[in-house]
């Protein structure tokens, strides 16, 4: 693996800002395709291996993430011992086998079976762009860079739904993954030609795995990182049971039908506003100020949602998409400067870091919002009291974390 960085790395012209933004949220995108182009398929997926409890659809989602969450923990390490491009070129070669997988399983649980191989392969992106990115940068400017590139990345989200609608119009589900397939082939590509080694060599560190305890040990003791974590798994999870759920809350209490993946892309656009603002203002107001306002708001907004639902008896379609449009729009001013503030500290072992942090957000939300997803009664409200419930929480962990002093920034460092 340490050999995957060969002469062409120095001959190269190096990256501009802008070409490492979209190759991050290229990175990001590829994870979103992978979730956001099954919600469409959900119902032929399940229709095809004659599933008889409709809500075993939503493993299609929640195995993805639980397996990519469990996997990142080991990320760490090797992104630590043999770089970031090694990593992440092997862990393509391994999506694109997964994926193949998906597309010829003849058996659901061979299926399951490939799209946690797809996640465990997939768990590699998150950890090499954060860990990239900190490499390159610190502070306000690595929140920045990393909000412009999940408002480059927020278009995946957008338009996913709507392209796995359109591939079922003209062929079967497995085309969906063969679409994905393509992909995952281009970036390979790209990583391959463009992507320099931003991990010194002077920074490497010794492989060993019980560097993740050690790592575990020196990330408990962090309060603020605690904290932040346990926050952003809060709202990852009602996002989780938002997407493993939509699917049916759409279709099947609202009657979009084929235009469900519309309502999907609305809110997405909302989550890509805020990183637009985000990025615009958290350089002036900081990041605490911004993100903890915003995870205030969202827990606020849902409780509301919660209680517009319960009184009107599941409401309508438009009520309950105002004010989710309005809760996952604080979503996109609390994800990136929640990773920032946890990542900011972490120096050389910002791979490890990474993949710690990544590892319980993502498993913590896969099982926390798949649980929530499966109280799917027929109606959207509980669903949405378990985002209200989520957002409470993270409040109470942000609250606690920051010693009871919210909209509070640190003193500027040298490199904010």
């Amino acid at each position: 693996m340490d050999g995957a960085p060969t002469s062409l790395t120095k001959e190269r012209a190096p990256l501009s800002k802008m070409e490492l933004v979209g190759l991050v949220a290229s990175v990001m995108a590829m994870t979103a395709l992978a979730i956001d182009m099954m919600l469409a398929a959900l119902g032929d997926i399940g229709a095809d291996f004659s599933l008889v409890n409709d809500n075993d659809r939503q493993l299609v989602i929640a195995v993805f993430m639980f397996a990519s969450g469990a996997a990142q923990l080991f990320y760490g390490p090797l992104a630590d011992r043999f770089g970031r491009r090694a990593v992440f070129m092997w862990s393509l070669i391994g999506f694109l086998a997964a994926t193949l997988l998906c597309v010829v399983a003849t058996a659901y649980s061979l299926f399951i079976a490939g799209r946690a191989l797809q996640g465990v392969a997939a768990a590699a992106g998150r950890v090499v762009a954060i860990a990239l990115v900190r490499d390159l940068f610190r502070g306000r400017e690595m929140a920045s860079i990393m909000s412009m590139a999940m408002t480059v990345s927020i278009v995946s989200p957008i338009i996913a739904p709507s392209l796995g609608q359109l591939i079922l119009f003209v062929a079967p589900w497995r085309w969906v993954f063969i679409v994905l397939f393509g992909f995952a082939g281009l970036l390979l590509a790209w990583v391959f030609w463009r992507l320099p080694e931003t991990l010194q060599p002077e920074d490497r560190r010794p492989l060993s795995f019980s560097a993740i305890g050690a790592m575990l040990s020196h990330y408990l003791s962090y309060r603020a990182g605690v904290g932040y974590t346990i926050g952003t798994t809060c709202v990852m999870a009602s996002l989780m049971a938002y997407l493993t759920s939509s699917q049916q809350v759409y279709v099947d209490t609202y009657g979009l039908g084929a235009k469900f993946p519309l309502a999907l892309g609305a809110v997405a656009i909302s989550v890509g506003l805020a990183a637009i603002v985000n990025a615009n203002l958290v350089r002036r107001f900081g990041m605490r100020r911004l993100s903890h306002s915003a995870i205030i708001a969202f827990a606020v907004i849902n409780a509301a949602n919660a209680v517009y639902l319960s009184m009107t008896g599941g409401g309508t379609v438009a009520g309950y998409m105002t004010f989710l449009i309005a809760a996952y729009f604080m979503m996109g001013l609390i994800n990136a400067n929640f990773s920032a503030i946890v990542m900011e500290p972490m120096g050389r072992m910002a791979g490890t870091a990474s993949a710690v942090y990544g590892f319980i957000t993502t498993t913590g939300s896969a099982l926390l919002g798949g649980m929530a997803g499966r109280l799917y009664d027929g109606t959207a409200i509980p669903i949405v009291t378990s985002f209200a419930v989520f957002g409470l929480i993270g409040v109470i962990a942000v609250f606690i974390a920051e010693g009871g002093r919210l909209f509070t920034e640190p003193p500027a460092g040298p490199d904010d």
